[in-house]
């Protein structure tokens, strides 16, 4: 369980790290005085694009430190002022964005997290068969990562299914080690790739949700509230989720595995938690009033007509970033200790956050409104349709999707999402058919990335653990890509219609 990566693995990555260095500066030289068919604005944009997305793909330097750079030349190179450039570091799903990530920086704080996962894991049901504890693991890991990120959902999970696993050892249980060794690895993979798949189900569950929907809503005007979100990606969750379970466990062998006493370890495990504490339960209540704040006006278009006053009236009041920071405002708020002047966050605490997440959704904003704006988002939809040949809705949605599962595997979800979306947007428009599909094609399938340790970094974690060889992680994750596909396809042909997004 030692060693994150091997010494080949880390030549490898430095080496594609310098080769992206010294590419970037020479394909955007390279871009910038070829004779293109091209305005001049397109132009630039395309060496500006060339630039940064060779330095997402090798991650020459931090991605978000890319996406800064990428708005920069935007605006040294005239492409649009600084005002138009920049205006979507600031836009409502930013500060979604920084107020979630507060609220979940508060419940690992706390460890609602851990309290969470061992009182599900703690019914006894689901600790008397090998199958029945995968797949306890991985509901967890789903379900956390639908309100904390997957990468900390799986950094949560790692601990406690090592735990369990050292208790297997410690109870001396007469285990294979061919069957222990498949047991432990579908464990791990089960952890990582539910909360993949978990983060799917929420806007704030993985960050190509909020790009889907904040690009959607920028660049054609139609907005998906919190509710519709989950009424259409939960689905689609729950199936994935099931083809899982059956690849990693009805499909593997442990043989006979007696998991007796197992509910002692667990039982262990909950009494060192202790009795709920006031932080916890301060986390627990703004972490609710958030979710009720961001479900409540989906929720009255529901009961009383999108178009009543009340219904109107709280759309416009409860944008979902302001409940973000309302929400998390009240961490600030709401007392642990009033007579010691200690309250549930403290901004030591929240500065944590991943601002580089932040960042990125930015730059990516940014560069997609920016294709749009110059016309080269039409012109590469026009060139990429021609060269595959894909039309009507469903085969540009099947285009998207594609493309988004592979470059996941060799980038960032939240850049893959950043480079597909709004070429998909722009294809569908130029074809007169509704973008909404494909867009959410590509933005689903940027978040299934299961091949490969660098795809996602819950991947690289379990990876860590020293319970997963490459290659099993390769096999399994080439059968969740292509299962992956079908699902988002079959989901979108069925929900989509149902959603009216058609």
């Amino acid at each position: 369980m030692n060693g994150v990566i091997t010494p080949a693995e880390e030549r490898f990555e430095r080496g594609r790290r310098t080769a992206g260095l010294f590419l970037g500066p020479v394909v955007f030289i390279v871009l910038y005085f070829l004779p293109l068919p091209l305005s001049e604005s397109q132009h630039k944009l395309t060496a500006v694009l060339g630039f940064v997305l060779l330095f997402w793909l090798t991650e020459a330097i931090p991605i978000p430190v890319t996406a800064l750079l990428g708005a920069v030349l935007n605006v040294a190179l005239g492409v649009a002022p600084a005002k138009e450039v920049l205006a979507p570091f600031a836009h409502p799903l930013v500060f979604l964005f920084i107020g979630s990530f507060i609220i979940a920086e508060s419940i690992t704080c706390h460890g609602l997290d851990r309290r969470f996962a061992f009182a599900i894991f703690s019914i006894p049901f689901l600790q008397r068969s090998p199958l029945r504890v995968l797949f306890a693991f991985g509901v967890i890991s789903a379900c956390a990562s639908m309100w904390i990120s997957n990468t900390a959902a799986t950094a949560m999970m790692l601990p406690i299914a090592l735990g369990v696993l050292g208790a297997m050892d410690d109870m001396g249980k007469d285990f294979q080690g061919f069957h222990m060794r498949r047991f432990s690895t579908a464990m791990m993979l089960f952890i990582a790739y539910g909360a993949s798949v978990g983060g799917i189900s929420t806007p704030i569950g993985t960050p190509p949700n909020l790009i889907g929907i904040g690009m959607i809503h920028q660049l054609t005007g139609i907005k998906i509230s919190f509710f519709e979100w989950m009424t259409f990606a939960l689905p689609v969750t729950v199936v994935m989720f099931v083809y899982l379970f059956f690849i990693l466990g009805y499909a593997g062998s442990f043989g006979r595995m007696d998991f007796s006493g197992m509910d002692g370890y667990v039982r262990d495990a909950r009494k060192g938690l202790g009795g709920w504490k006031r932080g916890e339960i301060n986390t627990a209540v703004c972490f609710g009033v958030a979710v009720f704040l961001w479900i409540l006006p989906s929720v009255a278009g529901i009961v009383l007509g999108k178009g009543s006053e009340i219904s109107m009236f709280l759309s416009s009041r409860l944008n979902e970033g302001v409940v973000a920071i309302f929400a998390a405002g009240l961490l600030f708020i709401i007392p642990v200790s009033l007579r010691r002047g200690e309250f549930t966050m403290k901004w030591e605490r929240a500065v944590r956050i991943d601002w580089g997440t932040i960042l990125l959704f930015g730059g990516g904003l940014s560069l997609g409104r920016l294709m749009f704006s110059t016309g080269l988002a039409d012109t590469l939809g026009s060139s990429l349709t021609g060269l595959t040949g894909a039309e009507g809705v469903w085969g540009i949605t099947a285009l998207g999707t594609f493309f988004a599962i592979v470059l996941s595997e060799t980038t960032s979800n939240t850049a893959s999402a950043n480079m597909v979306i709004p070429v998909m947007i722009a294809i569908a428009q130029g074809m007169g058919v509704s973008p909404l599909p494909p867009a959410l094609g590509a933005c689903l399938g940027a978040s299934f990335g299961f091949m490969l340790p660098v795809s996602t970094p819950p991947n690289a974690i379990v990876y860590g653990s020293g319970l997963v060889p490459i290659l099993s992680m390769v096999r399994k994750g080439i059968l969740f890509d292509i299962g992956g596909f079908i699902i988002i396809m079959i989901g979108l042909m069925i929900l989509c219609p149902l959603m009216g997004w058609v």
